[in-house]
């Protein structure tokens, strides 16, 4: 399977829309549906579960269960207090960053439809210097154009409103895909990928494959922590980003040095099931497809702990996209490290074994 022709126009066309979509913490439906559509004709049957949460199985009867898995939430704000005079503080909905919010167009999503606004920062003109006042979660706040409290109710906004960024899908220099909620909707499309290429290519799996799109990843690994109890899997490969550490003012000592382009990054962690990462690896080094390493602590922050933890233990694995200035609007990745977790996670599943057992004791 060469690597040119793994993304396609039509799955270029599908990524930017389903980016483009907004799907905030608590509020993924309408990103799943475009999902699902997209994944409908390379799977058998789909799971849904009260939250939110997507499946497309391939081989739903089989007893031994296998999932790869991304989340679909995206970072977002709440209204959390109006003022008199029309001006709406705000409380995070994930980790959004605050540093960035000064002078970015929001959407406030309400019953009435999608009201516009911006994050207000003072000019610099009126800034002592020296002195001047950072960004902070009591200090920043949307303007709607409202001359009052009554004024902004009317438009439809109301504490819990939730608010998102309009910032849209581009590519930059040809290979890079810039955008919002890249973390982790490019996992979404990275295993309706996989699963596109197990049915053009004709490959029968023996084993069933929960293609698992989870919500609320951002506050908790929420998502997949229903999901996996649904579920009940034998394995599980987790797909999320990680930090491409190469940019100024990143800590290598802290962070580890890992580069956008030079692959997936497999990680070492607690919750990594080693026999699965070792498969992994030497998946990749057959197919001599590059790829990084990665350690954590205690836990990887990612599904992974989620699914690695539940049912009295799934052996689990994580493989990482590098990603650029994470949870701001111009999240960036290189189009040749998807394509390449994409090629890994794919050949992964081939070599596993019908009923295959990952313990270290057999």
């Amino acid at each position: 399977m060469s690597p040119k022709k793994i993304i396609n126009k039509k799955s270029i066309s599908f990524f930017e829309k389903y980016l483009n979509n907004p799907s905030p913490t608590g509020y993924e439906w309408e990103g799943q549906k475009i999902w699902m559509d997209y994944l409908k004709p390379y799977v058998h049957d789909f799971i849904t579960d009260s939250y939110g949460t997507a499946v497309g199985v391939i081989n739903p009867h089989s007893d031994y269960k296998v999932v790869i898995e991304g989340h679909s939430d995206e970072i977002s704000w709440y209204v959390n207090y109006i003022t008199d005079n029309g001006l709406i503080y705000v409380i995070r909905n994930g980790g959004s960053d605050h540093q960035i919010a000064p002078s970015k167009w929001v959407n406030i999503h309400t019953k009435k439809g999608v009201v516009r606004g911006v994050f207000g920062w003072p000019a610099i003109h009126t800034r002592k210097p020296g002195k001047e006042e950072q960004p902070s979660l009591t200090n920043i706040f949307i303007d709607v154009g409202a001359k009052n409290k009554k004024e902004v109710e009317k438009m439809g906004v109301h504490v819990g409103c939730v608010i998102t960024y309009p910032d849209q899908f581009h590519v930059l220099n040809e290979n890079k895909f810039v955008c919002r909620a890249i973390d982790n909707r490019a996992g979404g499309f990275i295993i309706a990928e996989v699963a596109r290429l197990l049915y053009e290519n004709k490959i029968k799996l023996p084993f069933g494959l929960y293609i698992t799109n989870s919500v609320q990843e951002e506050i908790g690994l929420r998502g997949a922590e229903m999901i996996t109890q649904t579920i009940k899997p034998n394995l599980a490969i987790v797909t999320d980003v990680c930090h491409d550490t190469s940019t100024p003012m990143i800590d290598k000592k802290a962070q580890g040095d890992n580069v956008m382009g030079s692959g997936p990054v497999i990680s070492y962690a607690p919750a990594i099931q080693n026999k699965l990462r070792e498969r992994i690896i030497e998946t990749a080094e057959k197919k001599n497809i590059p790829f990084q390493r990665h350690a954590s602590s205690r836990s990887t922050g990612t599904d992974t702990d989620a699914f690695a933890y539940s049912n009295g233990g799934v052996p689990s694995a994580l493989i990482s996209l590098p990603l650029r200035y994470m949870h701001t609007t111009v999240e960036m990745v290189q189009k040749d490290d998807i394509e390449n977790v994409i090629r890994l996670i794919y050949q992964t599943l081939i070599s596993i074994k019908k009923g295959e057992s990952f313990s270290y004791f057999d």
